[in-house]
């Protein structure tokens, strides 16, 4: 049996913790302990306006159960007031142990039709602003020794969605800032990974339709609390939760054709090996850019 898992004296920041996934994460953390910066600007699905009630009403319902929480109404788009929402942590609790970075928008649009400001606008929020919460918690934490990083992708991200082209890619931005945090705190006990989860939200509710019924984003937070907890040693990985069915996604490279060294194909020879090149049969998953090319040099002896 799994000895049970706690966040006494920890400090988790989540961000877009007003409602729907990032509230069940704030809540449950707290229910195990953490003192917990529940961060929500309260703005709409398109992130427009701002409301105080949102953060409130968690840290209200964290309070009220016994636990301990502050909340911070700052966007995560500016640098500035994302190192407003680490401040909050530090001034409330002394410290940031976990940073959930789960705030997002929606500006869905075919690709044709998307335009400049639609694109900046979800990349702000997404991207951006896991950076902006991330670089001061990441300082923090290598002072420490100590860190758990969980960064909120999307399958949009990772497979593709019609017409989300700016939150797509976003989302894929993620997961490669999760990889090099991944490599750049393994010394300093930093774990980064990534979370695609499917659930029913205010983000989500006019997407999924029927299915919706089937998607609780309570059943998404196991994953992401066990991520955030001391008990994790995983790290550089994304995983997927949603529904009751908890997943690993991973990027593999196959064996794949080798020309020779030094040897220049012709884009003829190269065409008639296009079945070797995309045979997935076997595999390795790389977690490094070194492991890439450690890969080809096995190739050269």
């Amino acid at each position: 049996m799994t000895d049970t898992i706690t966040f006494d004296e920890r400090v988790a920041i989540v961000t877009g913790a007003g409602g729907g996934l990032g509230r069940e994460y704030a809540l449950e953390l707290a229910r195990r302990g953490a003192r917990v910066v529940v961060n929500d600007l309260g703005g709409a699905v398109g992130g427009e306006g701002a409301s105080q009630h949102a953060a409130d009403a968690v840290v209200d319902e964290i309070v009220a159960a016994g636990g301990e929480a502050v909340a911070s109404y700052d966007s995560v788009a500016e640098p500035e007031s994302g190192a407003a929402i680490v401040q909050t942590a530090v001034d409330a609790f002394g410290s940031v142990d976990i940073v959930v970075n789960n705030a997002g928008i929606l500006r869905d649009r075919s690709f044709a039709k998307m335009s400049a400001a639609e694109v900046d606008a979800v990349l702000d929020v997404h991207l951006r602003g896991a950076f902006n919460v991330s670089r001061p918690a990441f300082a923090l934490m290598k002072e420490k020794g100590y860190g758990r990083f969980v960064h909120t992708s999307s399958n949009s991200g990772i497979l593709g969605n019609f017409g989300q082209a700016n939150y797509g890619a976003a989302k894929a931005g993620l997961v490669g800032l999760s990889n090099v945090l991944a490599i750049e705190g393994a010394k300093y006990d930093i774990r980064s990974n990534v979370i695609a989860p499917t659930a029913m939200t205010r983000m989500t509710e006019d997407l999924l339709g029927a299915f919706a019924d089937y998607l609780d984003p309570a059943q998404v937070m196991p994953m992401v609390v066990y991520l955030c907890s001391e008990q994790n040693q995983f790290t550089h990985e994304i995983f997927s939760a949603g529904g009751g069915r908890y997943a690993r996604f991973f990027i593999g490279m196959n064996e794949g054709w080798f020309a020779g060294p030094k040897h220049v194909p012709s884009v003829e020879e190269l065409a008639s090996h296009l079945d070797e090149i995309r045979d997935i049969s076997s595999f390795e998953v790389p977690t490094s850019s070194t492991d890439e090319i450690n890969l080809l040099g096995r190739r050269f002896q």
